[in-house]
Formats: structure tokens, sequence, C-alpha cells
């Protein structure tokens, strides 16, 4: 779909609203000046001015269909850039709703973190305010309005445990027996880089130890480690121990909450390596078994059954690991609503302490996107989620954090829950941007962040296993930026204190 915007800047905006509607088509954006649309089928969204008066509006042209919508920019408005952005995005919602039949159920919202949103919102307008704003402004549905208002008032109580000091840190293990379909994080098969393991397992752990001596040189306290990848059980259990022992012998670990190890693929998982895990004290694994249905696990590339995730699970529990969380996505090729329910009331009668519902989204790198995969647009993943919703809440579990991404099935969101006393820290630390985290192996992603403002600053390390094998040493500088943010730091702001 060709999208053109007339005396705007917003086009970041303009798309990903087109992507709420076509998820499965190529949209492309372009700016027009004095001349008229040259596709046959075309969106049009535009700031004129008439009469001394500012409108903004949309015009959809698709086939039989052209309407155009239009609305005035208020003079009192404070705002005026912001709530043009809004109101093109309220002209298209109104006219591609009536185009596709599709009402999203997230609005006009497009951004990965909503739960931050009303966050704020409540802070500066209080909690039936921002209800209010996120359905009659953002046109959001009051499910959706009402899901983050609960998920938020528990985030809430997490991010209290923050404290100016704090940093999270974040170890990855780029390496998985086999690629799903649906993922496009960094990761590497160990068929094709096996033999990268060992001496990344090395490298991995001078990492590990020249980060623990930066947060020990600005006395920066360790509040959650989580160890994910790719599968880090893909690693075996000497190596899995050896990456542990680095993390624990390096850092402070007294004020730790919480570790985790995702332990993911049930195929990867032996009684060894939950061993090893157990009696090193690592206190919430992820076994994520995404379906449990064999023929859906086969389409997604999954090498191994329903019965094997069982299994690993139970084994799990026996060696006795009491926070095991399970992710399951919702929207997958060839599952079905009644085969979704069906793998959801089995995972609940293993009662796990925490359960993340995802929903599949067509990633651009990804063998699903590649292979020309579609994502759906009917209400089929929303029915699974609506039921989820509901047999969750009965078999006593809570929404704890939430993000989205673009072109998700049914512009739905994915949503952690957990029983009480058993939230993933981690997962709403990062999601919520709350404090420092420090990303350590292949494809992490270093986030500084200003405890006394919104600053955040990102250290980028290399993508893939050979690539963070061979240019080590130089990756290692780009870490000295951890010394200039936090000496700049210090130079405006109160001493970091607890």
């Amino acid at each position: 779909m060709i999208i053109y915007n007339e005396n705007h800047s917003f086009a970041y905006e303009v798309e990903n609203m087109a992507n709420i509607f076509f998820p499965n088509t190529k949209n492309t954006v372009l700016s027009l000046k004095n001349a008229e649309p040259s596709e046959a089928d075309f969106i049009l969204t535009y700031r004129r001015n008439l009469d001394k008066e500012e409108f903004v509006g949309t015009q959809v042209h698709i086939g039989d269909f052209d309407k155009t919508i239009s609305m005035p920019l208020e003079n009192d408005i404070s705002d005026r850039e912001h709530e043009a952005e809004r109101l093109i995005a309220v002209c298209m919602y109104r006219l591609l709703s009536q185009y596709t039949k599709i009402v999203p159920p997230w609005g006009i919202l497009t951004g990965v973190r909503p739960i931050k949103l009303m966050r704020r919102l409540k802070n500066s307008m209080g909690e039936e305010a921002a209800r209010k704003y996120f359905i009659d402004k953002l046109l959001v549905s009051e499910e959706r309005t009402e899901l983050s208002i609960i998920t938020e008032r528990r985030e809430d109580k997490i991010l209290l445990l923050s404290k100016p000091t704090s940093f999270s840190l974040y170890v990855s293990i780029p390496f998985c027996p086999s690629r799903c379909s649906y993922c496009s994080f960094v990761s590497q098969s160990i068929e094709k880089a096996g033999k990268l393991i060992e001496p990344y397992v090395g490298m991995l752990c001078r990492e590990i130890e020249y980060t623990a001596r930066l947060a020990d040189e600005y006395n920066l306290n360790l509040e959650t480690v989580y160890i994910g990848g790719g599968t880090p059980t893909t690693l075996d259990k000497k190596q899995l121990g050896t990456v542990i022992d680095s993390i624990q012998s390096s850092f402070d670990m007294s004020y730790c909450r919480e570790f985790t190890v995702e332990a993911g693929r049930p195929d990867t998982i032996d009684f060894d390596k939950l061993h090893t895990m157990h009696t090193r004290g690592i206190d919430r694994i992820s076994i994520n078994p995404q379906t449990l249905n064999d023929m859906v696990l086969k389409a997604i590339g999954r090498r191994h059954t329903a019965k094997q995730t069982i299994e690993a699970y139970n084994l799990a529990k026996k060696i006795g690991f009491k926070h095991i969380n399970m992710d399951l996505i919702a929207g997958l090729p060839c599952d079905s609503v009644e085969s979704f329910e069906d793998t959801l009331n089995q995972i609940c009668e293993l009662s796990p302490a925490s359960i993340t519902v995802h929903t599949l989204a067509k990633k651009r790198s990804s063998d699903f996107a590649v292979d020309g995969g579609q994502v759906d647009t009917d209400s089929k993943t929303t029915d699974m989620l609506s039921w989820c919703g509901k047999k969750l809440t009965d078999e006593g579990y809570h929404p704890y954090y939430l993000y989205r991404q673009s072109r998700m099935a049914g512009n739905l969101e994915n949503v952690g829950w957990s029983k009480d006393g058993f939230d993933g820290l981690y997962n709403v630390y990062v999601m919520d941007e709350t404090h420092t985290i420090l990303g350590c192996g292949a494809g992490a992603v270093t986030k500084l962040k200003d405890p006394y403002s919104e600053k955040l600053s990102r250290i980028f390390n290399y993508k893939y296993p050979y690539e963070y094998i061979n240019g080590f040493d130089k990756m290692l500088e780009r870490k000295e930026q951890v010394r200039t943010f936090y000496d700049e730091l210090s130079q405006y702001l109160p001493p970091l204190c607890l």
C-alpha cells in the first residue's frame, strides 16, 4: 500500500497505523508536494490551512472505496504537533476500520509500552482521567484499558524495589537446536555454529568479569540476572555451569532478587543441566512449549513434542524449582482456537508459577515473514486471548507486565501472567526501562539509564557469535562508554545513594 503524506512529518506514526490494518502488506510512505497521488490505490494523510483554520485529515482510495475525513486543530492546544499527529491517526483509524471491518483493540496506540504510557498519564492526571484518555482520545477498547490499569498497578509495586543505584544483567547465549519459523532473534543453530560455542563461552566470561568491574567501580547494585538467547540450555552442563559461576564470582550478588535462565526448548533440558542450575541457586527458569499441539510444533520448526515439554516440566519440579515460567504463542500457523484452548488447559493442569502469553508477530527477518507467512487479521487470535484472560484469571493468575510489537496478529499484545509472589522482576524492569541493563554476549544491548530522568544511552555488542569472537577486544572498548555515562552523571546530579 502506498501512503502519501502532505505537509507533515509523521511518517513513522502513519506507517505504523497502516501496519495495524495491513500487517501482511508492504506499506510505503511517500511525501506528497504539489501533486496528485499517482497510484490507483492509496492512502493520503494531510495537514492543511483553510480560511485561517488548520485541519488534518485522511483520504482512503482503494478500489470502489473512496472516503475522506478531516478534523480541525484547535487553536488553544498547547502541543499542536502532538495533537496533529494524534488526530491524523484518529482519521486513519476511522476510515480504515470502515474499509477493513477491523476494530483494533488498542485503538491508535502503536507503541511497544502502553503500560508506561498509562503510568505517565495516571501520575499526571489520576487513574480515572487516564482511563478516560485511553478510551476517548486513543480509542483503546474498555477491555484493553482495564487490562492496562490492572497491569500498571502490579508493575508499580515492582518498580518501587528499584533504587538509583540498581541495575540488571542480561547475558546472551545466541545458540539454538534449530531456528523457529517466527523467530527474528540473532541466534545460530548448533548444526551450523556448534564449533563456536566453546570459544564463545570463554570470551563471554571475560566480558562478564570486565562488566562486573565497571559495576563495582560505580557502586551499582545488581537486582536481577537474566540469561537468555537463543536457548541457554543449548550449552552442555559444564559450559552452563561455567557461565553461571562467572556471573556469581564476578558480581556482588547480595542485592540480587531474581536469577533467571531461559531454558526454553524442552529438547535441550535434562537432569544434569537442571541440577547444575538448581545447585547454583537459579530461582527462575522458563520451559517454553509455545503449543502442546505436535502438528503446530512441526509447522513452526520445533524439534520436540508436547510430551517432552511435560516431561521436562515435571523433572524441573522434582528437582526443586519453584518458579517455572512457560511461554505460549497465540495465532501460530496451523493452530486453532480449540487447539490453543487445549494447550492452555494442559498448562494450567501443570500449574506453573507464571505463564507468558505472546501473540504471533510478523518479524521481518524471520523465516515466517521471508516465506510469505500471514498473521491472522480476523477474530481467531482475538478469541484465543479473550478466552485466555478469563481462564488464567479464574486459575489465580494476574497480569504483571505487558508489551506490544508491530504487525501482531489481531493487533493484540504479549502479557506475563503470574501467581502471587511470582512476578518476573527482570521483565518489568526491562520493559519499563526502569534502570540500567548491562548486556553481555553477542546481540546484547547495554541500556544506560539516568535514574533521575528518561535519558537512555545504548551500547550495542556485535550481533553474531563469529563477529563477537573476532572483534572481542574492540567490542570491549565500546563499554568504556559506561564510564563516560556515569562520570558525566556524577558531575550534575546528587551522589547515587540507596
